[in-house]
């Protein structure tokens, strides 16, 4: 009974370490999809003023309440390049602009739209703005065109944008799965070499038992070659005592007749 109960114990183990495992996995995937994201949005703005994306697509944190309900601050928006053409009143674009005489990308609203020798021009405004930008953007200030907004998911990639944040959320679990994958690698290796150990002494036992069984199977053969041969000489003693006996019967026989 208490053999089946440590069975059990231990499959239960063994099934919690693959639960933790696979956990652990899951996880580590999604330390690493946050990383190339953080990585990506830190370097969505380069130094020349163009905007990287994947596939058309750039995620961008947003700083403020001026599109207010529309988006919020800290909330995470997606935007995608586009035809500037098709763009009509009402779309929400984002573009290069100028804030507090410092370079910057802005999202809002187009609220109109003009037409100059073939030249568009277009003004923006925030929903939560009571007046118009002051800066008319063209078509070569447009980056491209909101698609959809995540609530909040973009204070968590400010959070990771900081020294901090990316020390604790990246670095540090990066580092304790690398620490953690090292220990798996020495006790596989520490298991494999004693399983290594365990088969050299259970072939040095198997290696004796062939020999003793090789002996003993000698020695049986022997000792029947030697009772085979015992038994013959038993049998060569028979037939000569026979002989003797039927040789002096046969003479006692000639005695009687000779008288």
């Amino acid at each position: 009974m208490q053999v089946v109960s440590d069975t059990l114990v231990g499959k239960d183990m063994q099934t919690v370490k693959k639960a933790a495992s696979v956990v652990l996995s899951v996880i580590m995937w999604i330390i690493i999809l946050v990383a190339a994201l953080y990585a990506f949005t830190t370097l969505a703005t380069r130094e020349d003023g163009s905007v990287s994306d994947i596939a058309g697509f750039t995620p961008l944190a947003v700083q403020s309440d001026s599109m207010s309900p529309t988006f919020n601050k800290g909330d995470l928006i997606f935007i995608h390049k586009c035809d500037t053409s098709q763009l009509e009143v009402g779309d929400i674009v984002t573009f290069h602009t100028i804030i507090d005489n410092e370079y910057a990308l802005n999202t809002h609203r187009i609220a109109t739209i003009d037409e100059v020798n073939g030249m568009r021009s277009f003004t923006t405004k925030g929903d939560n703005n009571d007046v118009v930008d002051t800066h008319v953007i063209s078509d070569g200030d447009i980056v491209g065109k909101y698609l959809f907004a995540v609530p909040h998911l973009g204070q968590v990639m400010d959070f990771l944008s900081s020294s901090m944040g990316f020390l604790i959320v990246i670095v540090l679990p990066m580092l304790l799965f690398f620490i953690y994958q090292v220990y798996h690698l020495i006790v596989v290796g520490m298991n494999l070499k004693r399983a290594m150990a365990e088969e050299d002494r259970l072939a040095a036992a198997k290696a004796i038992v062939d020999a003793e069984s090789g002996a003993a199977a000698a020695a049986e053969k022997d000792a029947a070659s030697q009772l085979a041969e015992a038994e013959a000489k038993l049998a060569e003693a028979k037939r000569l005592k026979e002989e003797a006996e039927a040789a002096l019967a046969t003479k006692d026989q000639k005695g009687d007749d000779s008288e």
